[in-house]
């Protein structure tokens, strides 16, 4: 088998992925800041390391993977404030929505969801050794980090800090020493306060999830830490400034990010009124569907959603469902075991995965063993050991992919019922084949 190459944004080129410790990996995404619904924008992360983690668990590899809830932030308490109720209930609320559309695109949970508001002793911890190491600096009960006084500023979003000026991406406030200074501490006039040494406030965003990632993984350099692509600048670039202050590494050794989703050719923009609600898209066509969709196109590639696409998806999900399913029930009305199978061979699938987890091209090779499939039930319809070991390899692929597709489990009495209809069918018996065929339609014996 070939080694596993992932895209690391920090060195801008693929790599051949070794990690820490043999046979382990550690990986941290970034999770939402829970003020509201998500959109399908947010979701894409969620996918794509979600089929990372299973690509390396059916590698043999032992993940742990920890995804942040941010439960504090300054949306937080404006919601809180407009709605007249505490941040933890705006929070609770919208981490909740959050976790059933996770169960929606059947994503398996992070090991570890660490909220920052547990974590505030920490940060404090944190902020003061960068305090005493000369890295931040207390203005007006806020605290600012030094950006100048790492040289290494800019490598992960290779821009370099003379490039940099203030503006739309980059807030200029005059109590800064240097624009591109970012908050480590704010003090905060109103919502929830935290007690510190520095005075009462709140956490910075950038702060927050180097200190989760230090308290969660009990290690200063993690293997993998991903996110979508407008989290790379400023928010991981922040990240990795930290963590060179503090401890002297990058906090983790392959820095992978996902591109954006686009509707019509147009990135998804609160302000233009364009973005899809991932509860809205999942009611009107089901959470396996996005996954599909998101899983068609390679992850640092955007992703455009019209009708088109759509419809194209829906056609090929159908195609494996189908197959999927036909398959299933003709190997029990043939007594023949889908519990245990014999060896799989997910060879071309792993491998397209491991080229910088290409899901397009592992789809491909689903797909290419659904068409396989189809021309054996027609015309080898007797070979059980290749249709058991088809059954079991599309199985495998669609567990690593995600892809929460179904199939029937026959009773005794769904298989006599099935032998009635072909009896009947073979005795030209039609309007009793035609009763019993729409009972195994309502039974999806038939489909």
């Amino acid at each position: 088998m070939k080694p596993i190459r992932l895209y690391n944004s920090y060195t801008n080129q693929v790599e051949t992925f070794k990690p820490i410790k043999a046979g382990e990996v550690s990986l941290y995404v970034c999770g939402p800041t829970v003020y509201g619904d998500v959109h399908i924008g947010n979701l894409r992360p969620v996918v794509v390391f979600d089929v990372l983690k299973r690509m390396f668990i059916a590698s043999g590899y032992h993940v742990r993977h920890v995804s942040n809830i941010t439960d504090i932030d300054d949306k937080i308490i404006d919601k809180a404030r407009q709605d007249n109720v505490s941040e933890s209930m705006i929070s609770n609320h919208y981490e909740q929505a959050y976790l059933k559309q996770l169960q929606a695109i059947h994503a398996s949970l992070p090991d570890i969801m660490p909220k920052v508001t547990h974590h505030i002793t920490s940060i404090v911890q944190f902020i003061e050794v960068l305090l005493e190491k000369g890295f931040a600096y207390q203005q007006d009960g806020d605290v600012y980090f030094r950006v100048n006084k790492i040289p290494q500023y800019g490598t992960l979003s290779h821009i370099h800090q003379e490039e940099l000026r203030p503006g739309a991406r980059v807030l200029q406030e005059n109590q800064k020493e240097n624009p591109l200074d970012f908050a480590l501490w704010k003090k905060t006039e109103f919502g929830i306060k935290f007690p510190a040494p520095f005075g009462e406030g709140r956490p910075g965003w950038h702060t927050e999830c180097v200190v989760m990632i230090y308290d969660t993984f009990n290690q200063h350099l993690i293997d993998i830490h991903g996110g979508g692509f407008d989290l790379k600048f400023p928010h991981h670039e922040n990240e990795i400034a930290q963590s060179l202050a503090a401890n002297e590494t990058r906090l983790a050794n392959y820095w992978m990010h996902n591109g954006f989703i686009n509707l019509d050719q147009e990135k998804m923009s609160k302000s233009k009124g364009n973005v899809w609600l991932a509860k809205d898209f999942i009611a009107d066509f089901g959470g396996t569907l996005l996954r599909y969709i998101l899983l068609a196109t390679h992850y640092r590639i955007p992703v455009n959603i019209n009708q088109a696409i759509l419809d194209n998806a829906k056609i090929a999900l159908n195609k494996i469902q189908v197959t999927f399913h036909q398959l299933a029930v003709h190997l029990q009305l043939h007594q023949q075991s889908i519990e245990v199978g014999p060896p799989i061979h997910l060879e071309p699938f792993l491998e397209a995965l491991y080229e910088d987890l290409n899901t397009a091209n592992a789809l491909t090779v689903l797909l290419a063993e659904i068409k396989n499939i189809n021309i054996a039930l027609r015309e080898e319809a007797d070979n059980f050991d290749k249709l058991k070991r088809g059954f079991f390899t599309i199985k495998e692929m669609l567990i690593i992919l995600g892809l929460d597709l179904t199939f029937a489990i026959l009773s005794s009495n769904d298989q006599k019922l099935y032998q009635d209809y072909l009896q009947a069918k073979s005795n030209k018996e039609f309007k009793k084949s035609d009763e019993l065929r729409k009972i195994l339609i309502d039974r999806k014996i038939l489909i």
